[in-house]
């Protein structure tokens, strides 16, 4: 019997994709005046549906409602009866994300002695634990709820962290929560439809967070530092490929690359840098490039887990290219003065 439940899946996220915000919204947007003109400029698109109810009006309340969109999002396509196993997978998997993200919070909260705000997405904030991580006062606290959490393969990250005065430990302990999080994402999709496509889309998001990596260490002049913060599993970066790029200047990356596209990259980001000699030029590339190659990849599929895994994608530029625009009006910057830093 033929499976309707891809074609009813594909068609529905192909349906949702279309109801984001464009570059006509964005043109938009950059004319408005304030918050609420801003909203309106959205107001057909599903996240601008969603704002014309709420009625926010400060960035702070209007950030927090972003986060809780794309969790009712996630839930709502999660509860879908006639939802493939397969897509449930890559879902359940992706979202781990937002539990790593909180992890670190924690950290940042125990070293700092400040409260960091948690994302209410993810496996913990699902078992209601969220509020008792973000007031964690320590490692063993935040140990016994990944544990209540079956988050346990994390915990040996966070071994030799130091809650204090010790910046190396705290970037060593992210790494590896990061490594984790990207082997078991590639674990899942081996094990499912289309795995080959997916696994390709996430050794490209491990060389590109590679690259964001090198590049800043680099120019910071902390290559030797840095050797111990990649992450292991890229698609065309080596482990090996990295310690030699760490070994070089910013002027030889693109020639020490292999890959056409990641020497695009790379002298994308040299020419920047040269012309502004400021570091955050590195983390816009970066994220502009991610985001072709995995439309390139992941956007043409339908049918597939890839549309699950897409639309996740998608759906977190929107959000961060939203929060761009509406902080810039809350601080009274023009919409047009930030829209290079827009990923679209």
């Amino acid at each position: 019997m033929f499976d309707t439940r891809y074609p009813f899946i594909s068609a529905y996220l192909k349906g949702e994709e279309a109801k984001t915000i464009t570059f006509d919204h964005i043109n938009r947007m950059s004319m408005a005046s304030d918050i609420q003109d801003a909203l309106g400029a959205i107001r057909q698109t599903d996240i601008g549906s969603y704002f014309e109810e709420l009625h926010a009006r400060t960035f702070d309340v209007l950030d927090e409602h972003l986060w809780r969109y794309f969790a009712q999002r996630i839930n709502y396509i999660g509860s879908f009866k006639l939802l493939p196993g397969d897509i449930l997978k890559v879902l359940s998997a992706y979202i781990v994300k937002y539990d790593v993200l909180n992890i670190k919070a924690a950290l940042q909260n125990i070293s700092t002695g400040k409260k960091s705000r948690m994302i209410p997405i993810g496996i913990i904030h699902n078992n209601g634990l969220l509020d008792k991580l973000s007031t964690a006062p320590d490692l063993d606290n935040i140990t016994e709820i990944l544990t209540k959490c079956k988050l346990g393969n994390y915990i040996p990250a966070l071994e030799g962290y130091a809650t204090a005065g010790e910046t190396k430990s705290k970037f060593l302990a992210e790494a590896k929560l990061d490594s984790e999080y990207y082997k078991n994402l590639l674990e899942i999709a081996r094990g499912i439809k289309d795995s080959p496509t997916l696994s390709k889309a996430i050794g490209l998001l491990i060389d590109m967070a590679n690259l964001q990596v090198v590049s800043r260490a680099i120019i910071e002049g902390i290559e030797l530092d840095a050797a111990g913060y990649t992450i292991p599993g890229g698609y065309m970066i080596t482990d090996k490929a990295i310690r030699e790029l760490l070994s070089c200047k910013l002027t030889e990356m693109p020639q020490r690359l292999e890959s056409a596209q990641y020497r695009r990259v790379a002298e994308e980001i040299l020419n920047s840098y040269s012309k502004t000699n400021s570091i955050t030029v590195v983390d816009r590339i970066i994220d502009k490039h991610k985001l072709r190659l995995l439309r390139e990849i992941l956007s043409p599929r339908t049918l597939s887990p890839l549309v699950m895994a897409w639309y996740l994608i998608l759906k977190e530029f929107e959000i961060r290219n939203l929060r761009l625009i509406l902080k810039a009006i809350a601080d009274g910057i023009s919409p047009e003065e930030i829209k290079e830093y827009l990923v679209l």
